[in-house]
């Protein structure tokens, strides 16, 4: 597992490398686990209240860098 980024010291983004498709990462912290497809951008879980737009701007802005990571462990 690698953490990719960390936001307000509390929840970290992570590329896990034993996941299975499609190419997502995993918003986690506390008692949430969202999962954020690299593809279509699509989200399964509910985020930590008012992180969501900032975690996606992150996401949108490294989403090349985490799909070529994505695929070198995979």
């Amino acid at each position: 597992m690698a953490t990719k980024q960390r936001f307000r010291n509390q929840y970290r983004l992570e590329i896990r490398e034993d996941d299975s498709l499609p190419m997502h990462v995993h918003l986690v912290g506390g008692n949430f686990d969202v999962l954020i497809n690299l593809q279509t951008l699509a989200t399964e879980g509910t985020f930590p209240c008012g992180l969501r737009d900032e975690v996606m701007a992150w996401v949108t802005a490294h989403r090349d860098e985490l799909i070529k990571e994505w695929n070198t462990w995979h």
